[in-house]
């Protein structure tokens, strides 16, 4: 009887991307109107969410990255809750990443691995102000890689034609 030998995992190749450690940056949730807040729970309140990826290059292959995330409940004007967290990740991209691969690896890959954290700490923060906790939704971090791209490029071309056209008024 032939039994399958298990793959070694000495032999398979490295992640392309790892995360040394994550932790909270910054943190702040405010409850502005309790207790009055806390006891009109007849009306859903509207919530607003932003979120922003950054990175910061530490070395060679090394790279902070920081997911910011912000949810304000407003009800007839006032502020409910307001929340906001930086969840960041200090992470090592394998030397065999082509140069060009880095900045999607870093700016789409190491968010989607952060966000369940930053998640579950916005979820406890919610539901430890006495509301029920907010769930954010799963996040397609290239969809938002693709639009900050977009912008960055349409920045840059925003600048090449003041330069272009500055130097024509000349």
């Amino acid at each position: 009887m032939n039994t399958p030998t298990p793959p070694n995992p000495a032999a398979s190749p490295e992640s392309p991307l790892a995360i040394s450690v994550q932790y909270v940056k910054d943190f702040s949730f405010e409850n502005p109107n309790a207790p009055q807040s806390l006891t009109d729970m007849a009306q859903s309140p509207s919530i607003t969410v932003d979120m922003n990826v950054d990175a910061n290059q530490l070395g060679e292959r090394q790279f902070e990255v920081l997911l910011r995330l912000g949810a304000k409940a407003e009800k007839d004007s006032r502020t409910i809750f307001e929340v906001e967290l930086v969840y960041a990740g200090i992470c090592q991209v394998n030397a065999i990443v082509p140069q060009e691969q880095i900045s999607p690896l870093v700016m789409i890959e190491a968010p989607r691995m952060l966000f369940p954290f930053a998640r579950g700490i916005i979820a406890n923060a919610t539901r430890d102000g006495g509301f029920p906790p907010l769930l954010l939704n799963p996040v397609n971090f290239v969809a938002l890689y693709q639009q900050m791209a977009a912008q960055q490029a349409a920045q840059r071309e925003a600048q090449a034609g003041q330069a272009g056209g500055a130097d024509n008024a000349i």
